[in-house]
């Protein structure tokens, strides 16, 4: 099965470089400078579950695709898509299929509208990795799931039941956790409401939520930001289950616990952020939900004050190319 990874970083560079030391058929689509970069310094991984250096990993840049891909495994930025679909459309065959890793569900739309519903599984992935200074993926916890199915519930035809299960084959025993899932859009909503929940906070605190915890009335927002989140899901006929609520909560009201989103690292470094895919689409999906508040909502208060800070960062920038010319 030929793979096609979709950039190689953080979350690319991860699943493609695993796939790759295991022995199957993958290349990365790059841009020029990251293809430099690989073929001289190689692929780097930095992880609890073993180190991994690939040299010249093989790449391809999107002027020089001329056959299809049986596989394409997406992980970019929800504000990069745009780009990326455009890069890897002519890697699209008739039986092609394509693996979204991005967080919430507006991207599926897209993906939908340009491809075809039949070509786009759901899919998502658990794993915390960012790249550091040398461009090397650095793996900063022990979990590394990747989750994918089809989100009708049922495999069609025998021919795109044989290339599922082929992807089956292609992704398992291959140095992470690979499984299929026959509910994988009820696990893509819980994993939305859990990031939500947990990217407004951290955001809207600028701290981790063992920080928040110990401060006065953390605890109660934060479980009033996942409720919120919860509720959402449900009006759109996928309320999280009980037993994923109870891990929710009790990971996001742990003593201690220094997690954060990775929405706060990008915000923290100046970086973009995934403001409208993750936090706007799901207030926008908040329809008809009855509300006493007189105040703005935990979710609605974290998304504006990250339009904020995007709307400043804009105009910083702006002013910065400006004072450049």
């Amino acid at each position: 099965m030929r793979v096609l990874v979709v950039g190689a970083g953080a979350i690319g560079g991860y699943f493609g470089g695993r796939l790759l030391q295991a022995g199957r058929d993958v290349t990365f689509l790059v841009r020029p400078r990251r293809a430099a970069q690989l073929a001289s310094a190689g692929l780097v991984i930095k992880s609890p579950r073993g180190d991994l250096r690939l040299q010249a990993p093989p790449t391809i840049l999107s002027e020089n695709i001329r056959e299809a891909f049986d596989l394409v495994l997406l992980s970019c930025k929800a504000y990069d898509l745009a780009g990326a679909v455009d890069s890897f459309a002519a890697a699209i065959g008739p039986a092609t299929l394509i693996l979204p890793l991005l967080n919430g569900m507006r991207h599926l739309d897209a993906l939908d509208e340009r491809f075809g519903a039949s070509h786009v599984l759901g899919g998502l992935c658990i794993i915390a990795s960012t790249l550091d200074a040398e461009r090397s993926v650095v793996h900063l916890n022990d979990q590394d799931s990747l989750v994918f199915g089809v989100r009708d519930g049922a495999e069609r035809d025998q021919a795109r039941s044989e290339c599922v299960r082929g992807i089956e084959n292609e992704l398992q025993n291959a140095g992470f956790d690979a499984r299929l899932s026959g509910q994988i859009v009820q696990e893509m909503w819980e994993k939305w409401v859990l990031l939500a929940a947990l990217a407004g906070v951290t955001c809207l605190m600028r701290a981790a939520i063992g920080d928040t915890v110990a401060s006065p009335g953390g605890g109660p927002l934060i479980l009033e930001m996942l409720d919120e989140c919860a509720a959402i899901a449900a009006g759109e006929g996928f309320a999280p289950r009980a037993a994923f609520l109870d891990r929710a909560r009790a990971a996001l009201t742990a003593k201690d616990s220094t997690l954060t989103a990775s929405m706060l690292r990008d915000l923290e470094s100046n970086a973009p952020v995934e403001a409208d895919h993750v936090l706007g689409d799901l207030l926008r999906r908040r329809r008809g939900l009855a509300t006493s508040r007189a105040a703005p909502s935990p979710l609605s208060l974290a998304y504006t004050h990250l339009k904020a800070y995007e709307t400043r960062r804009a105009r910083i920038l702006a002013a910065a190319q400006h004072a450049g010319r």
